[in-house]
């Protein structure tokens, strides 16, 4: 599968959400992309994500900079490595804050309610033996905690998956149907 070198900093995770510091970490996930794909290395060997974050928060500004990182790899201190890292940062620095990555918040404004997260779990596994179907190609357990919160948008409650175990899951978040242990299985209940 493809990886747009734009969408690369989605995939790091980060402490601190300021415009200026994504700004940063998508410019140096953007150049690490680029040089990983152009080189055909992981990306991880340019450099690891702990180094880009480092960089994000030191904001090198010259090669001097550069050599005091102790994330940062020698191989990553000088040549193209080098030069890509400051143009990145410089680029970060330089972007207008309405130019700033835009940080999908919908995942932390969740309120997830973990009782109900446990019973879809429940529901999930026994659904998905019934169906003979792995539970990660149903739902994953972002998707329970996303449907346990409230939200009703997601793979699990489309298509197949919505006939499988979507539907029921939905039933019981309403509480129209409960859960019965009935010997080694679960069962459904209507309420």
């Amino acid at each position: 599968y493809i990886i747009k070198p734009e969408n690369a900093w989605k995939r790091v995770k980060t402490r601190s959400n300021s415009g200026r510091f994504m700004a940063i970490v998508q410019e140096l996930a953007a150049f690490r992309e680029n040089h990983a794909q152009t080189k055909n290395v992981p990306r991880n060997r340019i450099y690891k994500d702990e180094a880009m974050i480092e960089l994000a928060s030191t904001k090198p500004a010259n090669m001097q900079d550069l050599g005091r990182s102790r994330l940062l790899q020698r191989e990553a201190r000088r040549g193209d490595i080098a030069d890509g890292i400051l143009a990145a940062v410089a680029a970060g620095q330089a972007m207008e804050p309405e130019d700033f990555p835009k940080i999908d918040r919908s995942r932390e404004k969740l309120q997830i309610n973990p009782a109900l997260s446990d019973l879809l779990r429940v529901l999930l596994k026994a659904k998905a033996e019934a169906a003979g179907v792995a539970l990660k190609l149903i739902a994953t357990s972002a998707e329970l905690d996303a449907i346990a919160a409230g939200n009703r948008e997601g793979k699990s409650l489309q298509g197949w998956r919505k006939e499988v175990f979507g539907n029921d899951a939905l039933r019981l978040c309403n509480g129209e149907i409960g859960l019965m242990a009935k010997g080694s299985s679960v069962a459904v209940v209507e309420l």
